[in-house]
C-alpha cells in the first residue's frame, strides 16, 4: 500500500487515514501528516472512520484538510478498529502475562472472519522453557499458519518478523503486555513507542497504547493497537465456527452426518482425528467451548 496520493474523479485528493479520534484524523497525503476534520454524515456510526480508511480530502487554506468522503473498504476489523487490513500478527507470550490459548484463539477467529492473512509470534522467548514453547507448536502445528518465535530484548528473529510487514497493513494483536509496541520499538527503534510492564500481582499488562495508529515500518504500515484482556466472538452461525479450524479441513466431508458440528455427534472424522493426535486436543476442546458459547448466544 503506497501513501495514497493517486486522485480521485473529483480532483480531490485520496488520503490513508493513520490515525482516527473523535473529532478529527491524521491522514498521510502526498507524503506528509495533514490533520482533518470531517464532515457531521461522517461522525455516526454508520460511517464512521476508522484507521486504515481510504478517504477523499479537501485541503484548507490554513493547510489543514476536510473529509469529504469514505472510500469503500477490503476489509474492516472491530476489535481493533481498523480498515483496510491484509494480516492480523496474533502475539502471544508463555510469561508476563501468562499463555493464554482462549484468548489468541479468539483473535484468530476474528481475524479469519475479517478475511485477514494470519501470522503468529510467541514473544518474550527469553523468558519460555522448551515445555512451554512445544505446547505452542503442538497446538497450532496442524493449522499451517505461520509461527515466528522472537525475543524484543536479544533481537531473536526479529527479521523474519520484519518481513512478514514489507508491502503489507498489518495488525498487532493480543493481550495487554505481550509486547506488541516494544517489538516495533525493536524493529525500527526511531518509534520510541510507550511501553509497559506486566503487574507483579495480577500478572497483566498495562495498556500503554491508547487508540489505533498505523506506523510506517518496514515498507509496511502496522496498526499498533490497544491490547485488551476479554474477546467476544463476532456474530455467526455456530455451524460457521470449523471453518475458521483449518487443521479440521483435511476431514471434511468424512463425517457421518453431512451437517456434524463435530461435538456430540457420532461418526465424527474430526473427533476421530483428535483421539488419533492428528488434531491438538486442546485446541479442539476450546472449539467445543466456543462453539456452545455461539449455540448459547443464539438461544437467548
Amino acid at each position: 500500500m503506497t501513501d495514497s496520493s493517486r486522485t480521485s474523479h473529483s480532483c480531490q485528493p485520496v488520503g490513508l487515514v493513520t490515525k482516527a479520534m473523535s473529532n478529527f484524523c491524521e491522514v498521510r497525503l502526498h507524503g506528509e501528516q495533514v490533520r482533518c476534520q470531517f464532515r457531521g454524515r461522517l461522525r455516526s456510526s454508520a460511517s464512521r472512520i476508522l484507521t486504515g480508511d481510504r478517504v477523499l480530502v479537501e485541503r484548507l487554506p490554513d493547510g489543514h484538510g476536510l473529509i469529504t468522503e469514505l472510500l469503500p473498504r477490503r476489509t474492516k476489523l472491530t476489535r481493533p478498529p481498523v480498515a483496510n487490513v491484509d494480516c492480523c500478527i496474533a502475539v502471544l507470550t508463555t510469561k508476563a502475562p501468562p499463555l493464554n490459548l482462549d484468548l489468541v484463539d479468539r483473535i484468530l477467529i476474528l481475524a479469519q472472519d475479517a478475511d485477514l492473512d494470519i501470522v503468529m509470534c510467541l514473544n518474550k522467548l527469553d523468558l519460555a522453557t522448551q515445555e512451554e514453547t512445544q505446547l505452542v507448536t503442538a497446538s497450532y502445528r496442524a493449522s499451517g499458519w505461520p509461527l515466528i518465535m522472537t525475543s524484543a530484548i536479544d533481537g531473536t528473529n526479529l527479521e523474519l518478523l520484519a518481513a512478514q510487514l514489507e508491502g503489507r497493513v498489518a495488525v498487532l494483536s493480543g493481550q495487554s503486555g505481550v509486547g506488541k509496541s516494544t517489538l516495533l520499538n525493536a524493529i525500527s527503534p526511531g518509534l520510541d513507542l510507550e511501553m509497559g510492564e506486566v503487574s507483579a500481582k495480577g500478572q497483566r499488562g498495562r495498556h500503554t497504547t491508547r487508540a489505533v495508529e498505523l506506523l510506517r515500518i518496514a515498507g509496511g504500515w502496522v496498526a499498533d493497537s490497544p491490547g485488551f484482556v476479554r474477546l467476544d466472538l463476532p456474530a455467526m452461525e455456530p455451524a460457521k465456527l470449523a471453518g475458521y479450524y483449518p487443521e479440521t479441513d483435511p476431514y471434511s466431508g468424512q463425517c457421518r452426518f453431512a451437517d456434524c458440528v463435530h461435538d456430540a455427534e457420532p461418526g465424527c472424522a474430526v473427533k476421530e482425528a483428535v483421539a488419533a493426535g492428528e488434531i491438538n486436543e486442546g485446541r479442539y476442546q476450546r472449539y467445543v467451548g466456543f462453539l456452545h458459547e455461539l449455540q448459547a448466544r443464539r438461544r437467548y
